[in-house]
């Protein structure tokens, strides 16, 4: 995208920030915003912006060990963290309730996305159970991948349809971006 932040770059008239928010508010009891850069942008949104506890942009796990860590410090009773990511306009309104579900009667650590043949680990429900921290996940354990650290975890999948967009479709390019705008006009996205 040109090195543009990607969660304020506009789909029909509105960011992808905004639209996540909107999409994952009703989802969830609190929100949160993990961002690293550009953090007074995501001020005027009025939710909490937590960064990443490790520098370096180590990626997504990172960003979910600092919900973790957010969540053990400050709302204790805290059973779950739902994952999203910004850049997919599409994700499915009722997905944590569907994830939570399968999690709680599978009483499993991590219930992730899937869609087609690919899985989505960043859209998952993660227990408040799973042991360790930033510091000893990403800089002790040395783990950055999402699929590397969840596959010690008992986890599982919840396949969501792809008709008729792929709900995981996530905006990498220009033509990305003019694929999602041109899915909305069609109403072929619920978006």
């Amino acid at each position: 995208m040109g090195g543009v932040n990607k969660a304020f770059v506009e789909v029909a008239g509105v960011s992808l920030i905004e639209r996540a928010i909107a999409r994952a508010r009703p989802q969830v009891d609190e929100l949160l915003i993990n961002a690293n850069s550009e953090l007074e942008g995501f001020k005027e949104f009025g939710l909490p912006v937590i960064s990443d506890r490790v520098a370096g942009f180590l990626g997504p796990l990172a960003g979910v060990f600092a919900g973790l860590d957010w969540l053990h410090a400050s709302r204790p009773d805290a059973a779950w963290l739902a994952s999203f990511a910004c850049d997919c306009p599409f994700f499915p309104l009722d997905m944590v309730e569907r994830l939570r579900t399968k999690a709680e009667a599978e009483k499993i650590s991590v219930a992730m996305a899937a869609s087609g043949l690919q899985h989505h680990p960043v859209f998952a429900v993660w227990s408040t159970t799973i042991a360790g921290t930033s510091e000893t996940v990403l800089v002790q354990g040395g783990f950055r991948k999402m699929d590397d650290f969840v596959a010690r975890l008992p986890h599982a999948q919840v396949e969501f349809s792809c008709h008729p967009v792929d709900p995981f479709f996530n905006l990498n390019t220009p033509e990305d971006l003019q694929r999602a705008e041109a899915l909305m006009a069609g109403g072929a996205a619920n978006g």
